[in-house]
């Protein structure tokens, strides 16, 4: 069996890390053209809910088909780092890096995202839709009511691990995975997102977002944070003025 298998979902030609750990993964390939990486639509896959899903269609197909002591997800344009440098490639967390921390801890996560005036609840209520988290909760509550108090303490923090981003060791991942593509399968049979618009369309993706720290509080799970590096620009001041429009203009951006 494979130490560690890190995908990296992309859905589109980019550099890559060179480190063997890494495995270039296309998300959405399903009906699309060959971009030269492993596609999500072989085996067992959920290829074709890409647009909802967004990564997570990658994630899946991870867990079904790879077989790996570890299993990890990152972004084409974003990843865990070790160190800071001018060449961003080269700062990159390595397989021996990542193996000496899971040596002692269950999951390696990106450090928290403060959103310091806004809770987790009310920043997603203010982006996307709020029927969103409500028909989560009601869905946990059904089918696990021993999450909603760490749902309900969640969604009151105003910091939380995002992106989807994670490395675990695979008997944990399993378990997460499990839980947390149940939950989203229903929740994607119940929500009606006729009227969404294509970018709160990937409603899925973005519960899924707020719902690893439910899972990881409520089992009391071990974990490190690691910074995550952004490989292109980021337009601080344009996100932060949508974030302000949002929270006190009522602004869907």
């Amino acid at each position: 069996m494979t130490k560690i298998v890190v995908i990296v979902a992309t859905h589109k030609k980019y550099r890559m890390p060179n480190d063997s750990m890494y495995l270039p993964v296309q998300v959405g390939a399903e009906n699309k053209a060959d971009i030269g990486y492993v596609k999500d639509n072989t085996g067992e896959n959920i290829s074709i809910k890409n647009p909802n899903f967004c990564e997570l269609t990658g994630l899946y197909w991870l867990w079904k088909n790879v077989p790996a002591e570890y299993i990890g997800l990152v972004h084409y344009r974003r990843y865990f780092v070790s160190k800071r440098g001018f060449d961003k490639w080269k700062c990159i967390a390595s397989q021996n890096e990542i193996e000496d921390i899971l040596r002692h801890i269950d999951v390696i996560l990106p450090h928290e995202r403060n959103y310091y005036i806004e809770t987790t609840y009310s920043q997603y209520a203010h982006a996307h839709h709020r029927t969103d988290l409500d028909m989560t909760r009601k869905i946990i509550v059904e089918k696990y009511p021993q999450y909603v108090d760490a749902f309900d303490s969640c969604m009151e923090r105003t910091s939380g691990h995002k992106f989807n981003m994670f490395i675990m060791k695979r008997a944990i991942a399993d378990k997460y995975c499990a839980w947390l593509f149940d939950i989203l399968f229903e929740l994607d049979k119940r929500l009606d997102i006729s009227e969404y618009s294509p970018n709160d369309a990937r409603a899925v993706a973005f519960v899924a977002e707020r719902l690893l720290d439910v899972w990881i509080k409520t089992n009391g799970v071990s974990y490190k944070e690691l910074p995550v590096l952004f490989m292109e620009k980021q337009n601080w001041v344009v996100k932060g003025t949508k974030f302000l429009g949002r929270k006190f203009e009522g602004q869907r951006c």
